[in-house]
């Protein structure tokens, strides 16, 4: 059988050619005779894959050395809690509530100390961003959280809110190395890997190292400090070993292919595709106000849902799958993430407009 176009939100799409350099050394690493899924996370093998996937992400986005990278487990889900358990000194922390994942980023955070929602957009169905360059931070906040890029709402922040100097903390999970980003306007930057990096099973955290301590609120078991993971370079416990190499090679595959500017581009133009169509279409529509759209998520709908069923229905059986929107919003969605080649997209539309035709 033939690849099909995987436009699924995560787990999804990953490159072609790694996954068959991948297929190529599945059963001998480089002449070392076995896997990596294999190989002692202590080994010399292993410690060059991890050092050199750390290096080439710190390259792609330029992280200062004042900033740990660390490889973990658990998701970004688990993250929820580790981020407040870490760093809520003061007890208080503020959330930016745009979607499903920071909704639930900040239900979790109210077991560790007052969180507070300073700005919504639950108002519309999370279909756009709220203006955040004056909001009610929290004189003594500890930091101020957001989900970059919601997946399931198909929004993103065109720009990072005031924090009025306070950490800003974001999950970026399905927007990690879509585009450049300056590192040093944030205080932790953390993302699972499923959506555009890697396989599931790692999130990676990139934490200044100020927001490192051992002053962790109490109770906080030992994996679950940032400290733990920092003072050990992620080999702490055994990591996600085939995880993290399958993310060194993605790591590869954007250098080679020019970077986060030269992707940055590419998911534009990709993106401007789908939603030039959808902007003149007369069934399909898209469901984000226009200047929160997000490059990577597209959800769209028809109006109908017997015919975003029959549409969902026929598009998987012309090869292109995983368009179901989330069980909580419907209709459709097209994750186009890096590894979505402009080819699935136009074949898409062309689909799109074929199924227009015909209903």
């Amino acid at each position: 059988m033939s690849r099909v176009y995987n436009f699924s939100a995560g787990p999804a799409v990953l490159p072609e050619e790694v996954l068959k350099e991948a297929a190529d050394e599945m059963l001998d690493y480089r002449g070392c005779g076995m896997s990596v899924m294999e190989m002692s996370h202590r080994s010399k093998v292993f410690d060059a894959i991890i050092k050199e996937a750390e290096a080439d992400l710190r390259d792609l986005m330029g992280i200062p050395d004042s900033y740990k990278v660390l490889f973990l487990q658990g998701g970004a889900s688990q993250q929820f809690a580790m981020i407040p358990m870490n760093l809520m000194k003061n007890k208080v922390a503020d959330y930016i509530v745009t979607g499903q994942w920071a909704k639930k980023a900040y239900q979790e955070a109210q077991k560790y100390g007052t969180a507070n929602c300073i700005a919504s957009s639950a108002d519309r169905t999370f279909s756009y961003i709220p203006d955040c360059s004056d909001l009610p931070i929290s004189e003594d906040a500890d930091y101020v959280y957001i989900c970059e890029n919601n997946t399931i709402y198909g929004t993103k922040f065109k720009t990072l809110p005031n924090t009025k100097g306070k950490p800003l903390v974001a999950d970026v999970s399905s927007c990690f190395l879509s585009e450049p980003v300056d590192v040093t306007k944030y205080g932790l930057i953390y993302g699972g890997v499923q959506k555009n990096i890697g396989p599931a099973g790692v999130v990676i955290v990139i934490i200044r190292e100020d927001l490192i301590t051992d002053d962790v609120l109490p109770g906080t078991p030992t994996m679950l400090k940032y400290k733990t993971h920092a003072d050990a370079d992620s080999l702490y416990n055994t990591p996600p070993c085939y995880g993290i190499y399958i993310c060194g090679k993605v790591f590869k595959w954007l250098k080679k292919r020019g970077g986060l500017e030269a992707m940055k581009a590419y998911n534009e133009e990709k993106a401007a595709i789908l939603y030039d169509f959808l902007d003149q279409s007369s069934l399909f529509t898209g469901t984000v106000e226009t200047d929160s759209r997000s490059l990577m998520n597209v959800p769209f709908v028809t109006g109908n849902s017997d015919l975003d069923a029959k549409f969902i229905k026929e598009a998987e059986k012309a090869g292109f799958v995983n368009l179901k929107g989330h069980r909580t919003v419907g209709g459709m969605r097209a994750s186009i993430y890096n590894a979505m080649p402009i080819e699935g997209v136009k074949a898409l539309v062309e689909f799109m407009k074929t199924f227009e035709q015909e209903n």
